[in-house]
């Protein structure tokens, strides 16, 4: 369930409610922090619509433009963004409906009413990739900030001498953007970026709720998981420890023998140290063969069941590495009590058995 949650952009996502007033100095402040992946500013709605026509579709296709970057969580899984004017990323529903691929060109057109005349401009832009959109079905066109910018300028009536489009020439001094689109680094960070946010006066909606649930989940499971496993490496510790206790008692005369043969303390105590550090291993390579079995019983069988297209049952390479390294260390310590065993045995226990 987190997997599922941190995988998916949207979750993440932080997106505000109504229009404020945010300068470029707000926009990097909040980029610099480290609970931020991604931030990049948004104009008007009605301001970022565009409209797209391809040769091979009949239709115009009415489009909503997203102004995207590198490292734009949406686009992870491409290898480039837009850059200028000329280029952008469709996403799948669009491409669909244009009949474009990735490479071809298409006619992207904007239209507004300026001293009384509805004028039209066009623009050729060059699909550069099509992103499979799975957190939406929407038409969207992703583009580089200065194409968005340039849009909003000219149906606001100013001109946009990069593209030669005409319009009021009046300089602004400070350019400042109703919106924004903002992406934690992780769910974990979403709701103090909320909480900040709302602190400065600004509204935002994020998915808390249901990461809260997840989380919440996610500790009560962790804590019945460690009871049990700390039970069981108790028991484990003291069986083992028990077991070997027993060993050398019956080992009693052999090792006595050798402490005859000139034997130090400190080797005899390595015979319980070893034993049980070999039944460690042994049982949790036993462990990994059991578990890997019942993993492919579970994903193949049940999974299908519960109607999961995902899987159910998996360990990461790192926790095969915590289980050895936690049972090892387990297996030590039951050792000790056969290692003070051993080591109160005297070369005259073995005389006396002889």
């Amino acid at each position: 369930m987190i997997s599922g949650l941190v995988e998916n952009p949207v979750n993440r996502e932080i997106r505000p409610i109504g229009s404020g007033h945010y300068d470029e100095q707000w926009i990097e402040q909040l980029r610099k922090r480290p609970e931020v992946e991604f931030i990049i500013p948004k104009t008007r709605a009605l301001a970022a619509t565009i409209q797209l026509k391809s040769e091979t579709a009949r239709h115009i296709l009415s489009t909503e433009m997203m102004a995207t970057a590198l490292g734009d969580p949406l686009l992870k899984e491409l290898s480039k963004v837009p850059i200028g004017y000329s280029e952008v990323i469709l996403s799948k529903a669009a491409a669909r409906k244009l009949k474009i691929a990735k490479g071809q060109a298409i006619d992207a057109s904007l239209a507004r009413q300026f001293q009384g005349k509805r004028e039209r401009v066009h623009l050729t832009l060059t699909v550069i990739d099509i992103v499979d959109a799975a957190f939406s079905s929407r038409n969207i066109a992703f583009v580089n900030l200065d194409l968005l910018l340039a849009t909003e300028q000219f149906k606001d009536g100013r001109a946009v001498p990069e593209l030669g489009w005409s319009g009021d020439t009046e300089v602004f001094e400070l350019r400042k953007y109703p919106s924004f689109r903002l992406y934690a680094e992780s769910i974990y960070d979403v709701n103090r970026l909320v909480t900040d946010l709302e602190k400065q006066g600004i509204r935002v909606k994020a998915n808390t709720t249901e990461i809260h649930t997840v989380q919440s989940i996610d500790q009560n499971l962790s804590v019945i998981f460690w009871i049990i496993a700390c039970v069981g490496a108790v028991g484990f510790a003291f069986s083992l420890g028990a077991s070997l206790w027993a060993n050398v008692d019956r080992k009693k005369k052999d090792l006595s023998i050798l402490r005859l043969l000139g034997f130090k303390s400190s080797r005899i105590v390595l015979f319980p140290v070893v034993q049980s550090c070999l039944t460690g291993l042994l049982g949790w390579l036993l462990a990994v063969l059991i578990y890997l079995v019942f993993e492919q019983l579970i994903n193949r069988f049940l999974a299908p069941r519960l109607n999961l297209d995902q899987t159910l049952c998996f360990l990461l390479p790192e926790h095969f590495f915590w289980a050895l390294g936690l049972t090892m260390a387990t297996a030590v310590l039951a050792a000790i009590l056969g290692g003070f065993r051993a080591a109160t045995i005297e070369p005259s226990d073995g005389l006396r058995e002889i």
